[in-house]
């Protein structure tokens, strides 16, 4: 996938207010942890995650969605009727139906003619929603739009520590170590062609896509049928097997994006992940010869936010001057299922 009229014209977050650190975590999982004689500050040693946060009780995701929305228009300089085309990408939704993106699209008042719909693909969906939009722009269907996330992990945690508190089983821990590092937020991004554009800033070059869906059941977030009663939700990753083919996924597919961009990968200024932990992030950065110098994360301080982690982390990072105009910058993004994407944008 190539581009040439695509510049992301804005992009903004909101963070949401609770934090929640991992010591605060350990102290509510403590009989549970003393049960399975794992001792103190062990989630925080094997994720390199300090802390995260969390939404108030009762927030609407279409509310953090938006609030990140409206600072992506006032840092493109654009209107809510200018946006063409409106996509909520999370895991997380307020209902089956109808579209998160909905609720979105009415709190910014964006075109009637705008189309407003929802899609969903694991952590990649705001680079999916990306690709979506960028597709319409270079088409010349549409001149500007948006994709809006916001995430919650608030409750998965929660019914996780209760599980783990009624049934302190080793594997269960296993399987439920990747909901901890969960945190909440919310991250918009606008795209519009050259002419909203002025300042001809984030070209957005191209991407590319890989998969390894015979890997799907390695990581899981849904509701579990196997009880009597009501379904509860429940997480459940395995994050040994996920880190090892992911990285060996997140290889070919950094491969192909060298190729098909026609970029060296010493001629790449800055990489953003998607913000695991640190063992994927020291895993995927050595494996595809990256200096850490070149990475900027953000997940020590709010945990893996899914969708929202990578636009947001980029967003943080032009704000502290550390991606700068004329830097080639790697997205990479990789999803269970398993699915990797991975864009390349001239910032």
């Amino acid at each position: 996938m190539r581009y040439d009229k695509v510049y992301l014209a804005g992009l903004g977050y909101e963070l949401a207010p609770v934090v929640v650190d991992t010591a605060e975590i350990e102290e509510r999982l403590k009989p549970a942890l003393a049960a399975l004689r794992i001792a103190e500050g062990q989630i925080e040693s094997l994720t390199g995650i300090k802390e995260r946060r969390w939404w108030l009780e009762g927030t609407p995701l279409s509310q953090g969605a938006a609030a990140a929305a409206r600072k992506a228009l006032a840092v493109s300089g654009l209107k809510a009727l200018d946006i063409e085309t409106l996509v909520y990408a999370g895991v997380c939704r307020e209902n089956f139906e109808p579209a998160t993106a909905c609720r979105v699209a009415h709190a910014l008042g964006v075109s009637r003619s705008a189309l407003v719909f929802d899609i969903s693909n694991a952590c990649l969906g705001m680079l999916n929603g990306i690709l979506e939009v960028a597709n319409r722009i270079e088409l010349g269907q549409i001149r500007a739009g948006m994709v809006v996330s916001c995430e919650s992990a608030r409750e998965i945690n929660d019914i996780m520590i209760d599980r783990l508190l009624a049934a302190p089983e080793m594997e269960l821990f296993k399987t439920a170590l990747a909901s901890f590092t969960g945190g909440s937020g919310a991250a918009a991004v606008i795209l519009a062609d050259a002419e909203l554009t002025p300042q001809r800033r984030r070209r957005l070059a191209g991407g590319v896509a890989q998969n390894a869906p015979e890997h799907h059941g390695l990581c899981t977030w849904g509701l579990d049928h196997s009880r009597p009663g009501e379904p509860r939700e429940f997480m459940a990753t395995d994050s040994v097997a996920v880190l090892q083919h992911g990285v060996t996924l997140g290889t070919r597919t950094w491969n192909e994006f060298l190729r098909t961009l026609a970029w060296q990968a010493d001629s790449l200024d800055k990489v953003i992940c998607h913000q695991v932990g640190s063992g994927h992030r020291d895993s995927i950065l050595s494996t595809l010869g990256l200096p850490q110098e070149k990475d900027f994360s953000t997940f020590p301080f709010l945990g893996n936010i899914g969708t929202v982690s990578l636009p947001l982390t980029a967003a943080v990072a032009e704000e502290r001057g550390f991606l700068k105009p004329g830097d080639k910058v790697g997205l990479l993004g990789i999803g269970s299922g398993l699915n990797c994407l991975m864009l390349g944008v001239e910032w």
